[in-house]
């Protein structure tokens, strides 16, 4: 992976960030996720679905809500983007929505190797690109995103001088992976270019956005991730916004080991469409009854404890997940942003 990205910019020039990012998450001989990166406890980092199946059953709620505000239609469709090995698909379905009776789960993952794990039958289809979850024509129902838009190939700018400049990636001399400034360029939206600060170009993020309000008949596009805007990440040091990971700990530069680490990015929410709806993850939830499943969990945790059994284990859990995805320091701080369907437009 990196003799052929070396080999790419020796022949081609500096690589600009986006295109950086792009090859070492989803290059198919040696990107992260084709050589195995994932989330999980046994993979590379942790997020809500793999907390526990209590976030799936929240969202299963959220589900038949949409669905009911539709009118019930029977072709109703959910179509989890970054669906990974289907975490969260397990989740929801074991808590069996009434829009999924008749209605179809989609899972969508570009990374072969996370598809071939995935749960599918007869009523859950797995592809590997959003349009092909489409293929039917236009459908009413829901796009699931959580932690996607962090993983989009983003580029990067650089205030000096009092302007802004785009970061590239080039080989030194050693053959080590460095960055240099490259071209002046606009920002996405006006920012100050105050010198040494830098802010994320998350143009692919909002293509994807719009291209998934495009694809539903009716229904609604849900995004959960960490965010910010623009300006505030000007202001802060980029090595808080722009992290990598590896093995549940942080890992070295982005431009260091491609493919070996992931590389994430915090949402600049300014740079996507206008009109979402905008709460937080704790807030999400508790519109959505976690509060009432919490209760339900410890109510079957007093009548079967003396058991122990599987089931009451797995409701006594239900405390201790709450927690990790209510905390306002966590993951209950991140942000959840619903789009309507734009009905082809």
């Amino acid at each position: 992976m990196a003799d052929r990205l070396a080999e790419r910019i020796r022949s081609s020039g500096p690589l600009p960030f986006d295109q950086w990012v792009e090859a070492c998450l989803y290059d198919e001989a040696g990107g992260f996720y084709a050589s195995g990166g994932a989330a999980g406890r046994r993979g590379d980092f942790l997020t809500s679905p793999e907390v526990g199946p209590l976030f799936g059953a929240v969202v299963a709620r959220w589900l038949d809500n949409r669905w009911e505000s539709l009118g019930r239609p029977t072709d109703f469709t959910v179509v989890e983007a970054a669906a990974g090995v289907g975490t969260l698909a397990r989740s929801i379905r074991d808590a069996q929505p009434a829009c999924l009776a008749t209605g179809q789960y989609v899972l969508v993952e570009r990374s072969a190797a996370l598809r071939s794990q995935q749960p599918v039958d007869d009523r859950v289809r797995s592809v590997a690109d959003l349009a092909e979850a489409f293929t039917r024509g236009l459908v009413p129902g829901v796009v699931l995103a959580n932690e996607l838009l962090d993983n989009l190939a983003f580029g990067l700018l650089e205030a000096t001088g009092g302007r802004w400049h785009e970061i590239r990636v080039d080989v030194d001399q050693t053959g080590e992976f460095v960055e240099i400034r490259g071209p002046v360029t606009e920002p996405p939206v006006p920012v100050e270019p105050e010198d040494g600060a830098r802010i994320p170009v998350q143009a692919e993020a909002a293509r994807w956005v719009s291209t998934a309000r495009s694809l539903l008949s009716d229904g609604s596009v849900l995004v959960v991730d960490y965010a910010s805007s623009t300006e505030e990440m000007a202001s802060r040091p980029w090595t808080d916004w722009l992290r990598t990971y590896w093995g549940h700990g942080r890992g070295g530069p982005a431009t260091a080991v491609p493919g070996g680490q992931d590389v994430t990015v915090e949402i600049a929410v300014d740079q996507l469409p206008d009109g979402a709806v905008t709460t937080n993850q704790a807030t999400f939830l508790g519109e959505h009854g976690i509060d009432h499943l919490v209760d339900e969990g410890r109510q079957v945790w007093k009548e079967r404890a003396g058991l122990g059994d599987l089931e009451a284990l797995r409701a006594r859990s239900r405390v201790a997940e709450a927690e990790a995805l209510l905390d306002a320091d966590g993951l209950g701080g991140f942000t959840v942003l619903e789009w309507s369907a734009a009905g082809g437009g």
